[in-house]
């Protein structure tokens, strides 16, 4: 079976895509009464939330697929400004003639993926475009989570370090293998995870300054951005930066720099000297951490992110005028 434009109808092939589709792995009792809306209990607690789109292409890659992609960055982006995840809601665009093994295989991975997190889907809706109008299925998410502790780059201080949660690049690098753009017959797998059992011990931390998931534009991307927010001057030491050695050879290859690479279950974390030991013993005890290591440190003798190259050489690492691999996440 494949979809039709009639899926997105609102009728009888709506409701039984909704019923026999998505219910099946959506189980959760919020949104089980199918309402324009969903009563949430947050029992007046302060709030976040998030917004986001995934155009990922393809839509399955090794590790993943854009609906675990979608669960997993809504989560993350909460997690990382401190908040514990707690609702999503859920759009899907998807094009006429997908199939629907395929679409049931992806929304198999939003709930379960969810479910693993602990957080839970209670709103959605379905669209359904013409043939050639879509590339297959676009998700959109909101993401709703109660704050722990708010943390802001203005908080940071000079001689704080700069950590980072595992090895980098490895989404970057598997989405651009599963395109079939290069002849590379090296196994790698997305990083794709939820971040929020990772990270929300270390909000209990008092030198916790500041998070950050490092997804389009990489490591880089984030510490320019935190640098220029900050204004203060970041030294990053390449050597310490965690890479496979998988990656560092198809980046060597392809002429990429895995510093710019997108990561989609990777932290970067700013936390004061006192306590960084105390961070990465933390978050070497998750499996999601077991490769944290410190990358660099905060200075005010400069402004910008100045990488310290394996050899002993300096230079400074840029923002990037375009995105070297488009619709990443």
């Amino acid at each position: 079976m494949r979809i039709e434009l009639a899926h997105g109808s609102g009728g009888k092939l709506t409701k039984e895509l909704i019923e026999n589709l998505f219910l099946k792995y959506l189980d959760f009792d919020e949104l089980k009464a199918l309402q324009d809306a969903s009563y949430l209990n947050v029992k007046k607690k302060r709030l976040a939330m998030t917004t986001d789109s995934y155009v990922i292409k393809p839509i399955i890659f090794p590790g993943g697929n854009i609906g675990k992609l979608s669960i997993c960055g809504t989560i993350n982006d909460l997690t990382v400004s401190g908040a514990e995840p707690e609702f999503i809601s859920l759009g899907l665009i998807i094009e006429e003639g997908m199939e629907i093994e395929t679409l049931e295989l992806i929304v198999h991975s939003i709930g379960e993926t969810a479910r693993r997190a602990g957080v839970k889907v209670v709103a959605g809706d379905t669209k359904v475009v013409e043939k050639g109008k879509c590339d297959s299925i676009y998700i959109n998410t909101a993401g709703i989570g109660t704050i722990k502790r708010e943390l802001s780059p203005l908080s940071i201080k000079p001689g704080d370090v700069v950590i980072v949660t595992g090895y980098v690049g490895d989404h970057g690098i598997a989405v651009s293998i599963a395109r079939e753009e290069f002849d590379i017959d090296v196994p790698v797998e997305s990083d794709c995870a939820p971040l929020n059992s990772l990270l929300l011990p270390l909000l209990n931390l008092e030198g916790i300054r500041w998070m950050r998931d490092p997804t389009r534009g990489g490591v880089a991307t984030v510490l320019c951005e935190l640098s220029e927010t900050a204004s203060l001057g970041v030294k990053l030491y390449e050597e310490h930066v965690p890479v496979r050695e998988e990656i560092s050879f198809i980046c060597e290859m392809l002429g990429y720099d895995p510093l710019y690479l997108a990561n989609e279950g990777k932290a970067v974390i700013v936390s004061s000297k006192e306590i960084a030991e105390t961070v990465l013993e933390t978050l070497r005890k998750h499996p999601l951490g077991e490769n944290a290591a410190i990358i660099g440190e905060i200075t005010d003798t400069f402004k910008g992110v100045k990488l310290i190259t394996k050899i002993g050489g300096e230079r400074y690492i840029e923002l990037l005028e375009d995105d070297i691999l488009p619709r990443i996440c």
